[in-house]
C-alpha cells in the first residue's frame, strides 16, 4: 500500500496556487509593512523558508505521532488513515474543480490552535532583522488551511517523522513559486487558475490520482 507520495503533494501546494494566494496575500501584504526600507524579497525569502520549516516540523510530528500505530502493529488505523488521506485528496481535487468548497470547512478545525499562535506572532513584529523572518515565517506555518490540512493528514499516515517531514516538505516547495510571486506574476497565474476547463482538469487530476491509490488497497 503506498504511503504517500511526494509528487502528488508537491503538485497540490504548486495547483492550490489560487487558494494559497486568496488566504495569504493579505498576510504577505501585512508582513510588507511592517518591513525595513530596502530591498524586501531576503525578508520574503525568510518568511517563506520558515513557513516551509514549520510545515517540516509539522510532518515530523505527525509522523510521530502517527509511527506509535506501526509501533502497536495496528495496521487497521494505518489504513484508515491512508483512506482519510486519500478522502481528502479527493475533497482537495473537488475543491480546486471549482465544485465544491467542502475543504475550507475543514480550516475552522485549525482556529483554536491558531489564537494560541497569534499572540506570538504579534510579539514577533515588526520586523527589525532578517532572522526575525524565519520565526514568523515558522509562526505563519500554523494558518488554518485546508491545503495544509490534506497534506497533514497523509504525513500522519506515513507512520514515520522521516517521512512526514519529507511529506509537507515537499507540499512547502509547491507553495514556494506562488507565495514568492506576489504581485503581477502571482495575479497572472491566479487568473490562470481560475479558468474553468484549467480548475476541471487539475481537479479532476487529483480525484483520478486519489482513487487509483485507493484502489492499492485490493490490488
Amino acid at each position: 500500500m503506498p504511503e504517500y507520495n511526494l509528487l502528488a503533494l508537491f503538485l497540490a501546494g504548486l495547483l492550490g496556487g489560487g487558494h494559497c494566494l486568496g488566504m495569504c496575500s493579505g498576510v504577505v501584504t501585512a508582513f510588507s509593512l511592517q518591513l525595513p526600507a530596502g530591498a524586501r524579497w531576503p525578508y520574503h525569502f525568510g518568511f517563506n523558508v520558515g513557513r516551509i520549516g514549520g510545515y517540516a516540523l509539522i510532518g515530523a510530528l505527525l509522523g510521530g505521532l502517527g509511527s506509535f500505530s506501526a509501533l502497536l502493529q495496528l495496521q487497521s488505523l494505518k489504513a484508515i488513515l491512508f483512506v482519510v488521506a486519500q478522502l481528502l485528496m479527493i475533497a482537495l481535487g473537488v475543491y480546486l474543480a471549482g465544485w465544491a468548497n467542502w475543504l475550507t470547512r475543514i480550516e475552522r478545525l485549525g482556529v483554536p490552535v491558531w489564537r494560541q499562535v497569534q499572540p506570538l506572532l504579534r510579539r514577533a513584529l515588526p520586523i527589525r532583522h532578517w532572522p526575525q523572518t524565519l520565526w514568523v515565517g515558522l509562526l505563519w506555518g500554523w494558518l488554518p488551511c485546508g491545503l495544509v490540512y490534506t497534506a497533514s493528514i497523509t504525513a500522519l499516515a506515513s507512520a514515520s517523522p522521516l517521512k512526514g517531514m519529507l511529506a509537507m516538505l515537499a507540499f512547502g516547495l509547491g507553495t514556494l513559486p506562488n507565495l514568492m510571486l506576489i504581485g503581477s506574476m502571482a495575479q497572472r497565474l491566479q487568473q490562470l487558475f481560475r479558468h474553468r476547463q484549467v480548475r476541471g482538469l487539475i481537479g479532476t487530476a487529483f480525484i483520478a490520482w486519489a482513487v487509483w491509490q485507493l484502489t492499492s488497497l485490493w490490488r
